[in-house]
């Protein structure tokens, strides 16, 4: 049995499944006025959650990396919804990039309500940035962390706001060694590659979650369920071939993610509920790694070091 499995309690385990399987919580609440930045919304989960936000008032700031398809949306919620929307451009296998459109949001908006970390990818094979740093760990945990605390003061300023790490089921499978971040001593899995960027998000927000107590502001993680999206597509043709015949089948549209996330940034109940995970809109324990808070710190330290914010 795999060493993900053997440290699960069966109780948690039940849980997962009926999490799974249960009714989701949903929300009427306006955002209108409330300025939400959302990385990663030009398909898949981000557009859905975008859309909601839009729906229901929100003035959207978007962090993409194309530029035609931010346009696109952008326009397509103005004239959906009538509400403000604008982008920035960063691709997040370039922290530079990423940090450079922290600094322009920072510039532009006197407050930020609503933080909303999206962006994620899953490589089958081991690639590096051109920082030499793992790909997937690149993107789906340290542009998202360089962002999250370069907007820190700004969400300070305008309490009560949230943020909301986009994470997922898939840090069950570990795979995150402190001592070997960019898989240079180990084999790489893409399971376990995703499983560690996933971790390490995951026992970041524990971190964040203790600095930002008395704030105002809130931090939580949710899995986004298992939904149709484009992640994955950046992989080899045999990888797409068994995505698209056997995976997406199973797959549920993603509009129950946007639900979900407007909930979870939304709902008047939810305004202190701090430092947890969600799978979709219920409650959850993660992974017993991922509850390490000892190795959490010692992820919060490179992950500062990492994307030159120490």
């Amino acid at each position: 049995m795999p060493k993900y499995l053997r440290e699960y309690r069966w109780a948690d385990m039940r849980q997962m499944l009926q999490n799974n399987r249960a009714k989701q919580r949903s929300s009427a609440v306006r955002l209108n006025g409330k300025r939400c930045v959302i990385t990663g919304c030009t398909s898949g989960v981000g557009w859905e959650a975008a859309r909601q936000l839009a729906a229901h008032g929100a003035q959207l700031t978007m962090v993409n990396r194309n530029r035609a398809k931010s346009e696109q949306v952008c326009e397509t919620l103005r004239a959906r919804y009538g509400i403000e929307c604008t982008y920035h451009l960063a691709n997040f296998e370039d922290l530079s990039q990423v940090l450079e459109a922290a600094d322009q949001i920072t510039r532009t908006y006197a407050r930020i309500d609503l933080l909303i970390n999206n962006v994620g990818m899953h490589s089958t094979k081991l690639t590096r940035t051109s920082a030499g740093l793992e790909t997937v760990f690149c993107v789906n945990h340290l542009a998202p962390f360089a962002l999250t605390w370069k907007l820190l003061d700004t969400l300070r300023r305008s309490a009560p706001a949230r943020i909301l790490q986009v994470n997922s089921q898939g840090h069950r499978f570990g795979g995150l060694d402190v001592r070997d971040l960019h898989w240079e001593r180990r084999h790489y899995t893409g399971l376990r590659g995703y499983g560690a960027s996933k971790t390490a998000q995951l026992l970041t927000v524990w971190e964040f979650n203790d600095r930002l107590q008395g704030t105002g502001v809130t931090i939580n993680a949710m899995h986004p369920g298992a939904v149709r999206s484009n992640i994955g597509d950046n992989n080899g043709p045999l990888y797409r071939w068994y995505k698209e015949k056997v995976l997406t089948r199973s797959l549920a549209d993603p509009a129950i993610s946007g639900q979900a996330i407007h909930y979870l940034v939304a709902a008047p109940e939810l305004e202190a509920v701090s430092g947890r995970y969600f799978n979709l809109t219920h409650l959850e324990k993660p992974a017993p790694h991922a509850l390490d808070r000892k190795v959490g710190r010692r992820v919060w330290e490179e992950s500062l070091r990492l994307a030159g914010l120490a």
